[in-house]
């Protein structure tokens, strides 16, 4: 009986001292409701205005050319870059993509369904919203914004009309290492178009070159794939490779648009992205465009000699030469993998990760592969070139 009533003492005595911490700290705890939903935060507005482009030119290796450009035109004039989605047959999101956060430590940045969100009524309202375009002031013909596809589907995806088009005649082509010209893109859009009166420049098509100013290729590093689309290429590199990661890659153009492509290009001393490779004065030739099959057996076949890879894995338009490579490499025991994947950014992750990559120069597709892998210091070549 002693010890029970003991029991109940100790007991009591807990009690109280609990209360007694509950009392004393309570003015200092801050009680959450979580049945209430998490408020959005609203962006600050930037006073020195905003741009916003349509990536309306071609396919992902084009717009992201253009997305480049774009970057660093925002830099140059110091505006906030309205980070459009990418266009295929719908406007997919940047985020889907990519990591919206990497960008900001390049410049400022707000992807376009938040901008719309927060101030496509309060800010960049029904009535001021205006349409520029790079056209000669005494032009005669008018700032198509939203003619033909995918111009019009792009905008009427955020229900944006225009109210107003201005056409302009200066540059909006930037080189982040051309420190003058950067400095002069300043002065001549903050003279002629002040964000207290053109608070919002929205461009038909990009403020960019294509191709892209070698300069500007640095900022491939702000390119940071989603990590969840990123974890899915890298389950495809495990189911394909079986945990050894070593591997060629390989980038062919072999559609029959490819075939006309390249007897326009042949002998031209710049053609669509030919100048990643091509110093001035070269000129583009056959074997750098399109390959034979025999070419790209002999190149491959060298590459997966010399880095002693297990595997080879190959991106195509169309024709993969699967069989070719097959043969040829089977006494080195190269497995030989074609995802052909419905989405072609998984092909782009995977050969990233390639231990060495063979691309061909005159794709855009092939160039952002390049500039990734430059950035983490992978070794590449193109079709035509040495190993």
């Amino acid at each position: 009986m002693e010890d029970f009533c003991r029991g109940i003492l100790s007991t009591i005595l807990l009690l109280l001292v609990c209360q007694e911490l509950t009392l004393s700290f309570a003015d200092d705890v801050e009680v959450v409701d979580l049945t209430k939903p998490v408020e959005d935060t609203v962006p600050e507005w930037d006073d020195n205005g905003y741009i916003m482009f349509c990536p309306c030119m071609g396919r992902f290796g084009n717009q992201a050319e253009h997305y480049v450009g774009a970057l660093a035109f925002a830099k140059a004039i110091d505006r906030t870059l309205v980070l459009p989605p990418f266009r295929t047959y719908i406007n997919v999101p940047l985020s889907d993509w990519f990591q919206i956060e990497p960008f900001t430590h390049f410049h400022k940045v707000i992807t376009m369904e938040d901008f719309m969100k927060h101030f496509g009524e309060t800010k960049w309202p029904v009535g001021e919203r205006r349409g520029y375009c790079w056209l000669p002031q005494n032009s005669p013909n008018e700032c198509q914004m939203k003619n033909g596809n995918p111009f019009g589907p792009f905008w009427d995806g955020f229900h944006i009309d225009f109210d107003e088009y201005i056409k302009f005649g200066i540059t909006n082509q930037a080189d982040i290492t051309n420190a003058d010209r950067m400095v002069w893109l300043k002065s001549e859009w903050d003279q002629k178009y002040p964000a207290s009166q053109h608070p919002v420049i929205a461009f038909r098509g990009a403020p960019a070159t294509f191709p892209m100013a070698a300069g500007n290729r640095q900022i491939q590093k702000y390119f940071k794939w989603n990590l969840q689309l990123f974890a899915k290429a890298e389950d495809e590199m495990a189911r394909l490779f079986h945990g050894d990661k070593k591997f060629v890659g390989i980038h062919l153009r072999t559609g029959q648009d490819w075939i006309s492509t390249c007897k326009h290009a042949v002998d031209s001393p710049s053609f669509m992205a030919s100048s990643q490779c091509l110093s001035r004065g070269e000129k583009v030739f056959q074997e750098m465009c399109y390959p034979t099959a025999e070419d790209v057996v002999k190149q491959t076949t060298e590459a997966v000699q010399k880095y002693a890879v297990g595997h080879l894995y190959i991106a195509t338009d169309k024709l993969s030469y699967f069989q070719e490579l097959s043969e040829a490499l089977e006494p080195l025991q190269v497995k030989v993998h074609h995802l052909d994947p419905h989405l072609p950014q998984m092909d782009l992750m995977i050969l990233g990760q390639a231990d060495f990559f063979i691309g061909n120069c005159v794709s855009s597709f092939t160039s952002f592969v390049k500039r990734e892998r430059d950035i983490n210091g992978k070794p590449s070549t193109f079709w035509g070139f040495p190993v």
